[in-house]
């Protein structure tokens, strides 16, 4: 299904109306699918459980439009709730499968570069290594700002966080991300 871009609001009235709620969603998630994505794809990392929270994101999104007050823009409230599911998601993990992250056979940054969707150039390796090291918040400002190219403002609406300590975890996570690349591109080099 193709469909022109509608703006937000137009595409509020539809979804809050019974009468093109349907209508209203679908194009929501052709507008907004593959930003959610790739949100959530730098939180969890694999392309299944990508889907998996994203799909997740959607049915939250379709069963509470009615509560959306319009306090903030949709772009945040979705990012907000496709945040929340994927720490959600990564929690449950953790709880359900310490026994595989005790494994030593267990890698992450291997599965990363094994995974068809990040093969690509040892730099983009090493910068994706560097990400996975990062304590979660800083991890989730950088992709947001980095990646997403998302203004503090609204980042601070999504995490619910002063504007002032991202821009202190996006300083913190540059630089170790910085430290991190050019000690592995000289061992690589």
């Amino acid at each position: 299904m193709q469909v022109d871009k509608v703006s937000e609001g137009e595409l509020l009235e539809l979804l809050q109306n019974e009468n093109t709620k349907e209508k209203g969603f679908r194009i929501l998630v052709l507008q907004y699918q593959e930003r959610l994505y790739w949100h959530v794809r730098r939180i969890v990392k694999t392309h299944e459980n990508s889907d998996d929270v994203v799909q997740n994101v959607f049915i939250k999104v379709y069963r509470n439009i009615n509560k959306f007050k319009g306090d903030s823009k949709l772009y945040t409230w979705l990012y907000r709730i496709a945040t929340n599911e994927s720490l959600t998601f990564i929690k449950q993990q953790q709880r359900h499968s310490t026994e595989m992250i005790d494994n030593p056979d267990f890698n992450l940054s291997e599965r990363l570069t094994a995974d068809t969707f990040l093969e690509s150039k040892t730099i983009q390796n090493i910068l994706q290594k560097a990400i996975e090291q990062l304590p979660e918040k800083q991890k989730l400002v950088f992709n947001m700002r980095y990646f997403e190219e998302l203004s503090y403002q609204a980042i601070s609406e999504i995490l619910g966080t002063s504007e002032g300590g991202l821009k202190a975890s996006y300083h913190h996570a540059a630089k170790k991300i910085e430290q991190f690349v050019k000690q592995n591109v000289e061992l690589n080099g």
